[in-house]
């Protein structure tokens, strides 16, 4: 093992809530090292992310602590310019991630009043030791994509893959092409695959609401200004209704509650249509209900009985948070899901254990997150210098 390193503060997970965490503690002179188990940065974003995405909220809410969008930024930031948005970040907060590193424990040290973490290096094929006062989880809710585990999955003739995988529709023309999941990216993707000429098909599982960008503005804004959730979710189903009718009959109920109350309750986002839901009005795609089992002939059925046969599936089911795969205690504030534990802060746990990115609120929440734990941070150092003179 090699030598151990030290500092004020580690930090695992090198995607927007670990960059923020680190310009935060940068800010405030705080060390801290920043470990990442990709050779790269906001990995997500780079290498694990289609082509058409764009930020489902304006900017203003999507911005990282003390550095807004340039002004000539579209309101909606495309991917593309959201990568470099983080590269400015990195560079202008002096922001060092320690790539190739996979953190593999972590544990506090009694003993020493330590957070004990261990990483792989993949590049140097060693184990590093590292140990600070504090720790920071920056992997986040979506650190891994999740896949159902349907009857006969493994048995499909055709293709399968996670919607992480998936970049453009150019692969899938004049295929019939199944895509598991009414979410922002499943929407988003049976839009692109429409558009690249697919037979394009979507399975919803549950009900969903679905808003428009100018919607979901109006409710960020209220929700900044700090209306309630109740009222915000009033006024915000009812323009849904205004704008989209009933969405039942095409095979897209709403839910009973409200868009943001489902939020932070569940973590399930509202659905921000981009043009795909012209296209199940249309016909263009097709709505199916539950899959029941998946057979060796590409034929997928699914719960009102429907039988189809599909070249290809692609599932937008989510990601989920791998904290507790490295993380050997809870702490006051994970559970065994890696999500922050019920009535609990999503940020603070205990013996200097933080959370980034787990608040269920997207960039907005992350960027209130590392402000919140860089600024605990300092407030605890200060008392411990005050103590010890």
């Amino acid at each position: 093992m090699e030598m151990a390193e030290e500092a004020n503060v580690i930090i695992v997970g090198a995607g927007p809530a670990g960059l923020a965490a680190s310009a935060c503690l940068n800010r405030l002179h705080i060390s801290n090292i920043l470990l990442e188990r990709e050779d790269c940065c906001a990995s997500l974003w780079k290498k694990r992310s289609y082509d058409r995405l764009k930020l489902h909220l304006a900017k203003e809410f999507c911005a990282l602590p003390y550095m807004p969008f340039p002004p000539n930024a579209p309101r909606f930031v495309p991917r593309i310019q959201f990568i470099q948005y983080l590269e400015n970040y990195v560079s202008h907060f002096q922001v060092n991630p320690q790539c190739n590193r996979c953190v593999v424990s972590a544990e506090y040290d009694q003993s020493r009043r330590r957070w004990k973490v261990v990483a792989e290096n993949s590049a140097s094929n060693t184990e590093e030791l590292y140990f600070g006062k504090y720790l920071v989880a920056a992997t986040g809710e979506n650190s891994e994509g999740f896949i159902p585990n349907l009857p006969g999955l493994n048995l499909f003739g055709g293709d399968y893959l996670h919607s992480s995988e998936y970049r453009n529709g150019k692969a899938y023309k004049g295929k019939n092409v199944l895509v598991v999941g009414c979410g922002n990216s499943g929407m988003e993707i049976a839009y692109d695959l429409q558009k690249w000429g697919a037979k394009t098909s979507i399975a919803v599982r549950s009900p969903v609401h679905i808003l428009n960008k100018n919607i979901m503005w109006l409710s960020m804004t209220l929700l900044k200004f700090q209306v309630s959730i109740k009222k915000v979710d009033k006024i915000v189903t009812r323009l849904a209704k205004l704008q989209y009718g009933n969405l039942s009959k095409y095979g897209l109920p709403r839910p009973k509650e409200g868009p943001f109350y489902l939020k932070a309750t569940t973590g399930r986002s509202a659905t921000i249509d981009v043009g795909c839901l012209k296209n199940i009005k249309k016909g263009k795609v097709k709505v199916y209900p539950t899959i029941k089992s998946v057979d060796r002939s590409k034929y997928i059925e699914f719960d009102n009985g429907d039988m189809r046969k599909f070249d290809a599936i692609i599932f937008a089911t989510g990601y989920r948070s791998t904290v507790r795969k490295w993380l050997k205690d809870g702490g006051g504030l994970f559970d065994e899901t890696g999500l922050p534990m019920k009535n609990t802060n999503s940020w603070k746990g205990e013996n200097g254990l933080y959370g980034a990115g787990f608040a269920r609120q997207g960039l907005f929440g992350i960027a209130k997150d590392a402000r919140n734990i860089a600024e605990d941070i300092k407030s605890d150092l200060t008392s411990q210098n005050q103590r010890n003179n």
